[in-house]
């Protein structure tokens, strides 16, 4: 079946209590916590400050300058989504705004990643519709040619499957596999539990140098001190 036309409407979401998990984490955690996988690349960026989400990827594969999909998207959203827009090429064109943020929002869902441009900023950040994006653009998109929907699509060099774990905040954007988003959660509790330890540790004036057992390596490799 061709990648283009095709919109699938039932998707594998994972759970919602590991989605509700992963929601207590930030993105560093997240990605240091599945291995240092996942990240997005960084070009794609909050279009407000404080802007963040989590939830199940409703994907969408976009053509350059045409925003067509993302209406037919909207129909397969349900709460708690993100929709994670890809492109068959790079476009930073206004793909999307403030009224399909209300479209989308009326389907319950919880923000936009897009390797693409977005416009209405003011409205969207009056709304608090979290959306990252590759650009802020004014330019408009016609509606004219197919894409797909809930299709795995390549967003910022991620890999994005349907009802993937999306997590996204100012450090970034991470995408968890669905079979992966419980074990990820618990090994973010793990680790961030780890830090606290550390983080108290490092208020008291322990140096990492010593916490680390950093020096002994240091000094093999040659490391001097000069005063």
């Amino acid at each position: 079946m061709s990648r283009l036309g095709v919109v699938h409407r039932t998707i594998d979401r994972a759970a919602p209590a590991a989605v509700h998990a992963l929601s207590r984490f930030g993105v560093a955690t997240v990605h240091e916590a599945m291995g240092r996988l996942g990240l997005m690349r960084p070009y794609i960026r909050p279009v407000y400050e404080g802007a963040k989400l989590c939830g199940t990827a409703v994907t969408v594969l976009l053509q350059p300058g045409d925003n067509w999909m993302l209406h037919v998207a909207a129909e397969q959203v349900r709460e708690g989504d993100i929709v994670v827009a890809g492109c068959t090429t790079e476009s930073e064109d206004g793909f999307f705004g403030e009224l399909l943020a209300t479209s989308m929002r009326s389907r319950g869902a919880g923000g936009l990643v897009i390797d693409g441009g977005c416009r209405d900023v003011d409205e969207l950040r009056e709304m608090d519709f979290p959306v990252f994006s590759r650009a802020i653009n004014a330019k408009g998109t016609i509606k004219a040619t197919l894409g797909s929907v809930n299709i795995p699509v390549v967003v910022a060099n991620a890999l994005v499957t349907p009802g993937d774990v999306i997590v996204a905040d100012a450090d970034g954007v991470v995408v968890v596999p669905a079979a992966r988003a419980a074990d990820v959660a618990e090994a973010a509790t793990t680790r961030e539990a780890n830090e606290e330890g550390k983080r108290a540790r490092f208020k008291s004036g322990e140096l990492g140098l010593d916490m680390y057992r950093m020096r002994e390596p240091l000094a093999e490799l040659g490391l001097t001190y000069v005063d």
